[in-house]
């Protein structure tokens, strides 16, 4: 059977300034067919920590990891592969899910608990249930939507989208798409006043906040031998989306290439947040925070929030699990920024879990692309549902009628 052929799918990395996309070729041996299905099967595991994905054929997902051979089903290769692998030999893809797994519940009994609120605040802003969606790249190519749907569907949830700057819609697209709250996760241009004027449109579409994601280091296998290579016209929509207006339709592949290999900035410093400062009110965030000396810095000067990430498992392999994290870094910094948390988020228990080590919310990333995949705005919506209804059981379970009452009494770690 031969596989289909795709072309003009956006992948542009999630923190990678290898702005991709894929076209997969059609091959026919059986032999290869099978390689390349084990492959794939190979990949969902790892994404897990688990062999028993759920079929293609389940009519509805009843939880998170569901949507895995869902999306997988809907999907080619190549663009299951992006979303779904990790860097190198993906220990930390897989430390993620499995970290939360080794944490134990231990609920207190007979605590009289029969409705539970679910609602918290982060940065003011009130959201139905402390789980956000986290900034992923190209959502368009999961689902032709993109980020206008999961714009909906975090609106219609009553939670936050944080949206990547390379989401593959413009900030004024995705901000017209819904009403719900928006955050900017901003990959720094080297020219500061296509940065700025990025920052100041940023502002005018009403986003709540600014987050600069800072870690380096991705090498993703799968991605390489797939053969990433970007169409002309979706490279040059992207930049054209952050602000290089002088691009023109004439210039060739290699010469729009060559330009985007040298418009991203990856050695900003803490200086950086000088700058921001000096042309944004905005709240700002620092994501990809693991050592508990950078915490420190980041209150030190000022910045609103933290997110204890490792992007996934996407960057540099062999990072702690993000959970793992989470406690020393909030014991830390004592309350004078929020602490956030991503990565490894399959159960409303890993909610509660992260919520009980000191994050004020968590943000899923893949589990909303996978979804998007699956049924785009109502997969992400259902989706955020079943981990409202997970985390409503777990909170009611340990005798918690909200939020703030989650400690570190209730695990084990």
């Amino acid at each position: 059977m031969k596989r289909r052929r795709f072309t003009q799918i956006l992948s542009f990395g999630a923190g990678s300034m290898s702005f991709l996309s894929v076209a997969a070729q059609e091959t026919d041996g059986s032999t290869d067919e099978q390689s390349q299905d084990d492959d794939r099967d190979d990949q969902a595991v790892a994404a897990t920590g688990s062999e028993r994905v759920v079929s293609a054929s389940s009519p509805q997902p009843v939880k998170v990891e569901d949507y895995i051979a869902l999306s997988q089903a809907k999907l080619p290769k190549a663009t299951f592969d992006y979303i779904t692998t990790g860097s190198a030999d993906e220990i930390t893809l897989r430390e993620n899910v499995a970290a939360f797994r080794r944490i134990k519940v231990l609920p207190p009994l007979l605590t009289g608990v029969a409705k539970a609120d679910l609602s918290t605040r982060v940065l003011n802003e009130r959201i139905s249930l402390p789980v956000m969606l986290a900034p992923v790249a190209a959502l368009g190519m999961y689902h032709p939507q993109g980020a206008l749907a999961a714009a909906s569907a975090a609106a219609s949830a009553g939670t936050l989208f944080a949206v990547s700057s390379s989401a593959g819609h413009s900030v004024e697209e995705i901000a017209a798409a819904a009403p719900g709250p928006k955050w900017f996760q901003l990959y720094v241009p080297k020219d500061r006043t296509v940065a700025r004027r990025l920052v100041e449109r940023v502002e005018r579409s009403c986003y709540q906040a600014i987050i600069v994601t800072v870690d380096l280091g991705e090498w993703k296998d799968a991605d390489r031998r797939n053969r990433f290579s970007l169409p002309k016209q979706m490279l040059l929509k992207h930049l054209r989306d952050v602000g290089h207006e002088q691009l023109s339709d004439k210039m060739s592949y290699e010469e729009l290439s060559a330009f985007n290999a040298r418009a991203w900035d990856l050695s900003i410093s803490w200086n950086f947040f000088d700058w921001l400062r000096s042309v944004t009110k905005l709240p700002l965030l620092v994501k990809g925070v693991l050592r508990k000396e950078d915490a420190l810095r980041a209150v030190s000067i000022g910045l609103d929030g933290i997110i204890v990430s490792n992007h996934g498992g996407r960057r540099l392999d062999g990072m702690p699990a993000s959970i793992d994290r989470v406690s020393e870094i909030a014991e830390a910094v004592q309350g004078r920024a929020e602490v956030l948390m991503d990565g490894g988020i399959r159960r409303g228990t890993d909610v509660l879990k992260a919520v009980a080590l000191g994050a004020k919310a968590v943000l899923i990333g893949r589990p909303h692309a996978w979804a998007l995949a699956s049924d785009g705005e109502s997969g992400v919506r259902r989706v955020i549902e079943l981990l409202r209804e997970e985390f409503e059981n777990a909170m009611i379970a340990t005798g918690c009628a909200r939020v703030d009452e989650i400690n570190r009494s209730l695990i084990q770690s």
